[in-house]
């Protein structure tokens, strides 16, 4: 998909992000090549199931709010084959979304409800508040757009609807990453919501969202010198943006003041693309780079970052734990990692613990998210496309069985959820620790076996 312009600090050969979606189709390896069996070796994850996703796979999402936290959504990157005279070939995508059957990951795997053809999915974030009223996902993709769609239920199934448009009135490029201000748990609901997103030519740009989801340029400004792989919001001072990119800066960015710089760090030694700010500890930021290390942060000294953790691979997308102080990183080639970061945030020792590391044969780790679901004892499943219960639908289909009566239902204005849908904040429900810290429910994407991925991570497992 997407790697360095430049060799990184190991000398490795650049690859652009076509020549890699080219590998992606010669290099394919079987599906569940991580077995529950190599999965149990690591110590503390244990694989639940895996998906083909048919093309390949670089996004993933669990929706974070309540009475929806069964959907998860996972975007692909593929690109074509052929190729128009004249004409750059097309990058295409999927989106798709799955549920979490009633009882949980012990009643059965996970159902796709709906799919969506699209241009290649590059990155996708929930809203951590209802817009409108319905549970809201913003997307970003290969033709430089950002879209925010909607969640409709109807007969017990689910669509998502498209809500709003926006792109770029210069030429078409690679939107890269986009996150909304909403991270902060208990963040009000009257809290004024923006949209930050990132990309291939270095630019940044926020976005306003209105009360019925549509979006208006606020500003947009030029944050880097080469692609600019990721933006994120400082969740507790939403003033405030990082951005990172392929020149190896971290930047910080006062959103008062257009392309005002606030900071800028070279600590990184190749291209930055993964920043998320904690949810749970003001002044706390993780940022993850193709030089294979993440850093943790504290905000108020950038100089020097509190803890270096090199984890042998490319850093392209972090997770905080909804409920505690552990790190998800997507580490390309290097598979997976959580880290423990407890007590480099307190202050105790300067030091991160590896709860996992999990690499997977001929793979390359993109999308990694954490659920807010609850696992006990989930039994093991493979499954593929074509294995899917009926309400999957067919390969080229854009919804399940159901979805095309769904759609004509949403037009009709005969959905089951009205505006008021139920769906709450999912941000200060629960006070940090609170949660039992057993078990927790992960899913990861991956790019050259094209498969989702669903686990459970247990951290009193010795």
């Amino acid at each position: 998909m997407v790697v360095p312009a430049a060799s990184g600090p190991r000398g490795r050969a650049p690859l652009t992000a076509d020549k890699l979606a080219c590998e992606a189709d010669s290099h394919a390896a079987p599906l569940g090549a991580a077995s529950p069996g190599a999965a149990a070796a690591a110590g503390r994850v244990q694989l639940l199931q895996a998906v083909d996703t048919e093309l390949t796979a670089d996004s993933v999402e669990w929706c974070p709010l309540q009475g929806y936290r069964r959907l998860l959504v996972c975007g692909t990157y593929q690109l074509q084959d052929q190729q128009a005279a004249g004409r750059p070939r097309e990058r295409v995508g999927r989106l798709y979304l799955f549920r979490v059957p009633e009882g949980g990951p012990d009643a059965g795997p996970l159902q796709e409800v709906y799919r969506r053809d699209s241009q290649a999915v590059l990155d996708m974030k929930w809203c951590h508040r209802p817009v409108a009223g319905r549970p809201t996902l913003g997307l970003v993709d290969a033709n430089g757009a950002v879209q925010l769609f909607c969640v409709l239920e109807f007969e017990n199934s689910y669509v998502l609807q498209p809500v709003s448009h926006w792109a770029a009135e210069e030429e078409q490029t690679l939107a890269t990453s986009l996150d909304w201000s909403t991270g902060k748990r208990g963040s009000p609901s009257g809290q004024p919501l923006s949209i930050v997103s990132s990309d291939a030519k270095g630019r940044l740009h926020l976005l306003h969202v209105g009360a019925g989801g549509q979006l208006v340029e606020k500003a947009s400004w030029q944050g880097h010198s080469f692609e600019a792989w990721i933006a994120a919001f400082d969740y507790w001072h939403t003033d405030v943006v990082y951005s990172g990119g392929d020149d190896a800066l971290l930047k910080g960015w006062d959103t008062r003041m257009e392309g005002v710089q606030v900071f800028s760090s070279r600590r990184h030694l190749a291209g930055v693309c993964s920043i998320q700010s904690s949810p749970h500890r003001e002044h706390i930021l993780a940022s993850g780079s193709y030089d294979e290390h993440v850093l943790l942060w504290d905000t108020r000294d950038m100089r020097q970052p509190l803890v270096d953790v090199p984890v042998q691979g490319g850093v392209w997308r972090l997770k905080w734990h909804p409920f505690h102080h552990l790190l998800l990183a997507a580490c390309m080639r290097g598979g997976f990692q959580i880290l423990n970061c407890q007590d480099a945030i307190e202050g105790e020792e300067k030091q991160v613990l590896t709860c996992v590391s999990h690499k997977m044969a001929n793979s390359l780790v993109y999308g990694a998210d954490w659920s807010r679901l609850h696992s006990h004892h989930p039994q093991p499943s493979i499954v593929t496309v074509a294995e899917m219960p009926e309400t999957s639908p067919p390969a080229g289909t854009e919804a399940s069985s159901s979805g095309a009566g769904l759609l004509q239902a949403v037009q009709d204005g005969k959905s089951s959820r009205g505006p008021a849908a139920e769906a709450s904040l999912c941000d200060g429900d629960h006070a940090l620790g609170t949660e039992s810290s057993a078990s927790s429910l992960l899913a990861t994407c991956s790019y050259y076996d094209h498969a989702l991925h669903f686990w459970k991570y247990d951290s009193d497992k010795a």
